[in-house]
């Protein structure tokens, strides 16, 4: 599950902006949750999302205010922890096989994004993101996708 704080949260996937997918299982995790139109929106675009532009592609279950986000986690996590265990573990399990990408995809995601952010236009990318301060608390850090936006553009 995944909640989001109204005020403060920011979900991207700068990756494609870079010169790379996404590895690791973001695309197979993404267009599961968002269906295939949103997915290739966030994944492509590599824009920033709010918290309740989030909440309505399915990318997080719910944006709540930040006031509440703690008490609210802590809240569903305590009505959770009082059901029998068995049937937390069954249903998890079932819902798991039926949503989860299989390990081989999520691998040969991984391996792809490996093999194309070693190439040398994504560390040209990556170099101009970080003579503009990225990694360092400010405007590229906090405005990622618009930062990408606005890199040279390539072949």
């Amino acid at each position: 599950m995944r909640f989001a704080s109204r005020e403060n949260a920011l979900l991207g996937q700068p990756e494609v902006g870079i010169g790379a997918p996404p590895g690791a299982g973001a695309i197979q995790h993404l267009t599961r949750l968002m269906g295939r139109g949103r997915a290739l929106e966030a994944v492509l675009t590599s824009s920033d999302f709010d918290a309740d532009l989030a909440e309505r592609y399915g990318w997080v279950n719910r944006a709540v205010p930040d006031a509440e986000l703690d008490a609210f986690v802590a809240g569903i996590a305590a009505r959770i922890s009082g059901f029998p265990r068995d049937a937390l573990i069954a249903a998890k399990s079932a819902i798991n096989a039926v949503s989860l990408p299989n390990p081989a995809e999520v691998r040969a995601d991984a391996a792809l994004f490996q093999q194309l952010v070693r190439g040398e236009k994504v560390q040209q990318r990556t170099a101009e993101l970080f003579e503009q301060g990225f990694q360092t608390r400010g405007a590229t850090e906090l405005d990622l996708g618009d930062a990408l936006g606005r890199l040279k553009a390539t072949d």
